[in-house]
């Protein structure tokens, strides 16, 4: 079984800051792929499915941010499963808006969702960087994630999440980099070369 958790901050309030995206997400591929109806569980809202033949449980701590580890953990006792089986979907500062990211292991970035996953479960996982901008200035930090998308962001916001959705069978066949190629040309298919006979 594969864990598939997207990170967030629990409630209405929250729900459209550009924090949530990892909450998008996991939200966007239960729709996409017919998973059970969320319950909770583990300190947090869990469904049961499939993606490409395997068991995935999609995971949506509401434990905050910052405890996100808690929740994770929890998960990954009762199921036992292992660090590299754990996939988590996190919005990341230092990525353009719409940009990506997929590897297993790395840096945490100041993350404290990832810090605290990483306390828990050690920092073998597999992490999805959603890219939402950098402010500019440490001081913006906490407003700019806080936030709710605009409705010009959503531009980007709607298709870069369809393309995640539908591309997430390579994450769960440990295709990380498949992934991220595959995501990208969906978002940017490649231009048809011109036929040469016709500008003759």
């Amino acid at each position: 079984m594969y864990l598939l958790v997207g990170l967030g901050n629990p409630g209405s309030d929250y729900a459209g800051n550009r924090h949530n995206i990892g909450f998008m997400a996991v939200d966007d591929i239960h729709r996409h792929y017919s998973f059970a109806p969320f319950r909770s569980k583990f300190q947090g809202e869990v469904a049961d499915g499939t993606i490409a033949g395997e068991k995935v449980l999609l995971l949506k701590p509401t434990t905050f941010m910052n405890e996100s580890g808690r929740s994770v953990s929890e998960a990954t006792r009762f199921y036992k499963i292992e660090a590299e089986d754990v996939i988590i979907l996190h919005d990341e500062l230092d990525l353009a808006p719409g940009k990506i990211r997929a590897k297993k292991g790395g840096g945490l970035a100041g993350h404290n969702g990832l810090k605290s996953i990483a306390a828990h479960i050690g920092p073998d996982f597999h992490r999805v960087r959603i890219g939402i901008g950098h402010p500019g200035e440490k001081g913006r930090v906490t407003g700019h994630v806080l936030k709710d998308f605009s409705k010009e962001d959503q531009k980007w916001v709607e298709p870069l999440l369809d393309a995640m959705t539908v591309s997430i069978d390579k994450l769960i066949k440990g295709d990380d980099a498949g992934f991220a190629t595959k995501v990208s040309l969906i978002l940017n298919p490649p231009k048809e070369k011109e036929n040469k006979e016709n500008n003759t």
